[in-house]
């Protein structure tokens, strides 16, 4: 039987013990940013997914434990690689695009997309971040729809009060002879006489 390890206090290895603290501080800040997030590992192929904060699994409902490993494009993308890798091509920028969550809905995006580099100048992992704009674009529709609405109402009362241009004939409108219209004429009652 083995005795438990002891906790490592900072007096046996100072530069370690601020390393995992700073590294520990790190992924709190990360996971406790608002905004969704992935880190995606450069040097490998296809560039699995090697992080993703708690935004990102109310985002897009996978949690971190599902998509490491991952390809993003498999994940997000619906396995569309080369999408991946054209934002990849023309990085750091930001891109207006379409996502899918786990339950395979869609959701209005915008990724900004950058490089982590080490000391050498090695890329080592890319950080994506993905701000959703369901309600940007649920408002855009309505005021297009509204533009819409608006433009064919004012194009009816442009045409129901046009005057016509000037030197042009006036339509000729007939109006028939008062003992044509046949009317037929009631007396009206007051609320007293009924």
């Amino acid at each position: 039987m083995t005795a438990p390890a002891k906790p490592m206090r900072p007096q046996a290895a100072p530069a370690l013990y601020q390393l995992l603290a700073d590294s520990a501080l790190s992924r709190a800040a990360l996971n406790a940013c608002g905004v969704a997030l992935a880190l995606l590992d450069a040097t490998a192929p296809r560039h699995p997914v090697s992080y993703v904060n708690a935004a990102f699994a109310r985002c897009f409902g996978f949690g971190e434990m599902e998509v490491i490993g991952k390809s993003l494009a498999a994940l997000l993308l619906r396995g569309d690689e080369g999408l991946l890798q054209r934002l990849f091509d023309q990085s750091p920028a930001a891109w207006k695009l379409t996502a899918w969550r786990k339950d395979g809905s869609s959701v209005a995006v915008q990724l900004a997309l950058g490089a982590v580099r080490a000391a050498d100048g090695r890329r080592t992992h890319w950080v994506l971040t993905f701000s959703d704009r369901s309600e940007e674009e649920r408002l855009r529709a309505e005021v297009e729809r509204l533009k819409a609405l608006a433009e064919g109402s004012l194009a009816l009362r442009l045409d129901a009060g046009a005057q016509p241009a000037r030197g042009a004939q006036q339509p000729r409108v007939e109006v028939a002879a008062a003992d044509e219209l046949h009317a037929e004429r009631k007396p009206v009652r007051t609320l007293h006489q009924r």
